[in-house]
């Protein structure tokens, strides 16, 4: 693909959970969305938020992104 073209994009919203980190809820999010979108392009970060356990530790991180793919 030239990036030179011209072209459209839809983006979509996703979120990502995660108990491993934002990194994780994020490629949580990307892979899942990968397996119904094509050619997705890139991503932006909208929201982060988690779960705080009983103990006081984090117990799960959510992450919302939009997800970019190429409109045919």
């Amino acid at each position: 693909m030239a990036y030179g073209e011209d072209r459209s994009y839809k983006k979509v919203e996703v979120i990502g959970v995660s108990k491993r980190g934002l990194q994780d809820a994020i490629d949580v999010a990307i892979k899942r969305a990968s397996t119904s979108l094509d050619q997705i392009s890139w991503f932006e970060v909208q929201d982060i938020r988690g779960h705080i356990s009983p103990e006081g530790t984090v117990a799960e991180y959510q992450v919302v992104i939009k997800v970019a793919f190429e409109l045919k």
